[in-house]
């Protein structure tokens, strides 16, 4: 590489990194006060469970910097790498920042998704002790305690702030109908009606309890098979959308002259998004068809 070229190397790195620093404040700073006004106007029982770990100024900051950071860290690798044509380098930019831009959300998506996961997981636990408890003669508030201190975890974390509604005067149903909003379950949905409806209009709630722990149990052995016959389904969505990256890849390594018109034509360029769009359909097509909704 020339000297010419490293030159212009640098000064389109400097031009990128300046944009960085001046545009990315602006960004972030008015996609922040947005997402702050949006969630004042909105209801608390409306808003995303992610806004109880991370403020929506916060999280709206963090994707504009993967955006735009991950925008300028793919342009500077492919003109390094010798891409230069403006076809190719300006599309793949910002579908780099289309995609860095959703990170943080899929992450934290995926950390509450993980959480709920393990609530669901000990709901079954957490019914059966609670009946067990009341037919030993505790009140249901003492059994929601010591039940949720005994099994820890995320059961635990959720209890104790329905617990702490419950002791500064929220009913103990209206408690309960929070929390089904915290944590999205049919089951604690079920859970949550049952108690209300026991409470209001008397009966033994531990009689309740245990049918509620049988229809979660049955539920679970349901949802347990239902993975295992689509499984196959699955792992052959993922491994048709990635046939073709491998492939691209070791024909790459193996003969660079060959693949080379792919990144440097538009006839390549073109090519090459039409088979993303055909993947992406294929891929979202059969995950849908082996996606069984409760």
């Amino acid at each position: 590489m020339d000297t010419v070229s490293l030159l212009i190397l640098a000064l389109v790195f400097a031009a990128v990194f300046l944009a960085v620093l001046v545009v990315l404040p602006l960004f972030s700073t008015s996609a922040a006060t947005k997402a702050k006004d949006d969630f004042n106007q909105g209801e608390a029982s409306s808003a995303s469970p992610i806004s109880r770990f991370i403020s929506p100024e916060q999280l709206h900051k963090n994707c504009w910097s993967a955006a735009v950071g991950a925008g300028a860290t793919s342009i500077v690798v492919l003109l390094f790498a010798g891409v230069y044509g403006p076809w190719f380098l300006l599309p793949l930019c910002l579908i780099a920042g289309a995609i860095a831009f959703q990170l943080p959300k899929a992450w934290l998506n995926w950390k509450v998704k993980q959480r709920t996961d393990k609530f669901i997981a000990g709901l079954m636990d957490l019914t059966f002790g609670l009946a067990s408890a009341l037919r030993a003669g505790v009140s249901l508030p003492q059994a929601l305690e010591s039940v949720s201190h005994n099994m820890g975890g995320p059961i635990q974390e959720e209890i104790g702030f329905l617990l702490r509604e419950y002791r500064l005067g929220v009913d103990l149903p209206d408690g309960l109908t929070k929390l089904c909003r915290r944590i999205p379950s049919e089951d604690l949905f079920l859970l949550a009606t049952s108690v209300r409806l026991t409470l209001q209009s008397g009966g033994s709630l531990a009689e309740v309890l245990e049918k509620i722990t049988d229809t979660i149990r049955n539920r679970s052995e349901f949802q347990q098979k239902l993975k295992t016959m689509t499984a196959q389904g699955r792992f052959e969505a993922i491994a048709m959308a990635s046939a073709p990256v491998a492939a691209f890849i070791v024909l790459f390594a193996i003969d660079p002259d060959l693949m080379r018109p792919l990144v440097t034509t538009r006839i390549g360029y073109m090519a090459l998004a039409f088979t993303v769009l055909l993947e992406l359909i294929g891929f979202f097509w059969i995950r849908k068809i082996v996606t069984i909704e409760d």
